[in-house]
């Protein structure tokens, strides 16, 4: 009877904890990510409980490092921070993609994030954002300025700017027509494009008005007319155009560069079944347009465009035709090597006289 009574104990115990387990949604994301109104209304829709801790890469990668993939029923990192953290430390669990509703997910971006989160045939993550780079011009100075090789271009001499980091690096190779990219499985190759990208820069060092290591030292100099073609993000771009309508955020006819925040699951996730409610919640298109309204960020739901706040709709819809998003260069994961080659090449073009 004994044995029986304390059988029934523990197996209550044992469903008690399930049951608790499954009625919470532990959340490690960035801050922003989970605007109050949107938590509050998956609570109401679900039943679930919302936990957030607001983190970044690095945290996220060193909690669920510690924890070897416990703690957390989801995770919000960047799609180029998954693969190698995944091959080294087998953090996360493969996502289930007939658990995601993709019809509401823009298929480029989807892909995109399948690809570049790949180990071993398995991928790890679901798309939620992503944020641009590319031109900001005074079209009216500047009219005919719609490529990353107009950052070289002569006929606006002293009236451009960039930063010398290696997004800049990455812009002026796909300017050139080569997507650099492919080239990162091939050390010798991407070193000897550097190169070329490296001696480009130095020519065109009597063309650059400076190199902006501040965003809204750029903004200014862009206003003033000091600057008419800089490379800058999409909404430093917006934010221009609304004071000005002659300038505005263009996308580069050779592509955009992106980065995209995704949605993965730790591997050893309590609330699977949760984290996929949550994900397919957040990708809804009336949900994605609060949190686009909410935070300006982009987000890769199907259809959120035509439901955001007429200001944010125009911006989105003036500068991406869906072309323009196909066209989108998402940064992969970087491999290690790279990174002193891509620095090498900045510090020569920093100290040519």
């Amino acid at each position: 009877m004994k044995k029986l009574t304390l059988l029934a104990v523990a197996t209550t115990i044992l469903f008690s904890g399930n049951l608790l387990a499954n009625d919470t949604l532990k959340i490690l994301t960035w801050k922003g990510y989970a605007p109050q109104a949107l938590v509050e209304k998956f609570e109401k829709e679900t039943g679930i409980n919302v936990e957030l801790t607001y983190s970044n890469n690095e945290e996220m990668i060193a909690k669920l490092r510690a924890t070897r993939g416990a703690g957390f029923d989801l995770a919000q990192p960047s799609q180029d921070r998954i693969s190698s953290v995944q091959a080294k430390y087998n953090i996360y669990m493969p996502i289930d993609y007939s658990k995601i509703t993709t019809t509401n997910v823009i298929p480029s971006m989807l892909t995109a994030v399948k690809n570049n989160t790949k180990v071993k045939g398995k991928s790890y993550a679901v798309p939620f954002c992503y944020g641009t780079s590319g031109l900001i011009v005074n079209k009216k100075l500047a009219p005919n300025a719609k490529d990353y090789s107009d950052l070289l271009n002569p006929k606006y001499a002293g009236k451009i700017s960039y930063r010398l980091k290696r997004p800049t690096l990455i812009a002026i190779a796909f300017g050139k027509g080569v997507d650099p990219f492919k080239k990162y499985s091939d050390i010798a190759a991407y070193s000897s494009l550097m190169n070329t990208v490296g001696k480009d820069l130095i020519a065109a060092k009597p063309l650059v008005h400076n190199y902006w290591a501040n965003g809204d030292a750029l903004l200014s100099m862009l206003r003033s007319g000091e600057v008419t073609v800089a490379m800058g993000w999409d909404g430093g771009g917006w934010k221009l155009h609304k004071e000005n309508p002659d300038i505005d955020f263009v996308a580069p006819k050779s592509g955009a560069l992106g980065w995209i925040d995704t949605f993965a699951i730790p591997s050893k996730a309590k609330n699977v079944k949760g984290a996929y409610k949550w994900i397919n919640f957040m990708l809804k298109p009336e949900n994605a347009a609060y949190f686009t309204n909410d935070q300006g960020y982009g987000t890769a739901s199907n259809g959120a465009v035509k439901l955001l706040d007429p200001e944010k709709k125009d911006n989105f819809e003036r500068t991406f035709t869906k072309e323009d998003i196909e066209n989108i260069n998402w940064y992969p994961p970087v491999p290690s090597k790279l990174e002193k080659i891509e620095g090498r090449t900045l510090d020569l073009v920093k100290s040519a006289k």
